[in-house]
């Protein structure tokens, strides 16, 4: 067996064991978009397999052919349903969604007319369709999850864990891997290129497993993503002007949620999130979500790392605090990870905090 080979039985045996775990719900959360997360990346494991097992054979068996190429075709449709699930859990089929078939019957129409139209406009309209498909809905679910990182600021303090960053490491890979095969196939031999390219692809598999693995599930129970969703869409002059609190309660509410923030420090507890606050101010998620977006003219997230960040400052120009790292002053105000911790503190601030404690430490 040579070295190909191997990197290939790695890329498959990966792919395969990861799409398990999604389809048996092993890993316990966001079912729903595990199973059609699972269903990509089963799908992806086919690129490799059939040139594993079937390579040779598929040349020979015209109905085994179309049925793995229109199997393959499904990779980016999947893909995107699994986005539109981690992003929205409460997403339901309608008869609407038949329209994402149409892209599929063509492509099968194609497929069936191979040997009856000419190799070469078979070859083009192939490729048209095949990158023209993937090109569309990875674009559509690299907006979603653009979207979703702004949304979950609604109800989450810290976004680490459920920001989908991942999915767009996926989105770049097939970008990049498609320049890679481009340059390749105008540089190097073939054998070259499937041993390099393979080589890529086995790390990807191995990232993308190892941050789904540690996907959380995004919303959190007591809170429903439609309503959130809704809240985050509802930004028109007439709903913007429907007042769910009176002034009066608006006030009182704001009063003590400040003093809730000041005296008891929430915001210490770094997976506190919408529902857990409310619980605590005996109100519901809109109503607390009301108060600090028309209150405080903020959304949840940046209002909670505003104390947060407050409070690293007091550590980081406290003498008594010269001891600690700048992770565990981190974690003492309430980030999560030092990551989490630079990016908002810089952008409070504009300063990292290394710079801040040693512009303070001068003074």
């Amino acid at each position: 067996m040579d070295i190909n080979s191997v990197i290939v039985t790695l890329i498959c045996g990966g792919l395969m064991l990861l799409a398990f775990l999604n389809l048996t719900h092993a890993f316990k959360v966001n079912r729903k978009a595990n199973v059609y997360f699972g269903l990509f990346v089963l799908i992806w494991a086919t690129f490799w397999l059939d040139e594993m097992l079937f390579a040779m054979p598929l040349q020979d068996n015209p109905v085994a052919f179309v049925s793995i190429r229109f199997i393959q075709f499904f990779a980016p449709l999947t893909f995107f349903f699994s986005v539109v699930l981690y992003t929205n859990p409460h997403y339901n089929h309608r008869a609407g969604d038949l329209k994402y078939l149409l892209a599929p019957f063509v492509f099968l129409i194609l497929m069936l007319c191979h040997g009856k139209i000419s190799e070469e406009w078979f070859g083009i309209l192939y490729i048209v369709l095949v990158l023209g498909h993937a090109l569309f809905y990875t674009s559509l679910a690299y907006l979603k999850i653009q979207r979703h990182q702004q949304d979950i600021e609604l109800f989450s303090s810290n976004k680490e864990f459920i920001d989908l960053n991942w999915i767009k490491y996926i989105i770049y890979v097939f970008i990049a891997s498609s320049v890679l095969m481009l340059l390749y196939n105008l540089f190097a031999t073939a054998e070259s290129l499937n041993i390099y390219i393979n080589l890529f692809f086995l790390g990807v598999v191995y990232f993308v497993a190892y941050h789904q693995i540690r996907q959380k599930e995004i919303y959190p129970i007591g809170l429903n993503s439609m309503d959130m969703l809704n809240e985050a869409s509802s930004d028109t002059p007439d709903v913007s002007k429907t007042k769910l609190l009176s002034d009066a309660e608006l006030m009182r509410i704001q009063q003590e949620l400040i003093a809730l923030m000041q005296h008891e420090k929430p915001y210490l507890d770094s997976e506190l999130n919408l529902v857990k606050l409310a619980e605590r101010l005996q109100i519901s998620t809109h109503q607390l979500s009301y108060v600090i977006n028309r209150g405080f003219g903020v959304n949840f997230f940046h209002f909670i790392n505003q104390y947060r960040v407050r409070r690293a400052e007091e550590l980081l120009t406290d003498p008594q605090y010269d001891h600690l790292t700048i992770l565990a002053i981190g974690f003492e105000s309430g980030f999560n990870s030092k990551t989490s911790f630079n990016t908002t503190f810089k952008k409070i601030t504009a300063h990292t905090p290394t710079a801040y404690r040693k512009i303070h430490s001068k003074q």
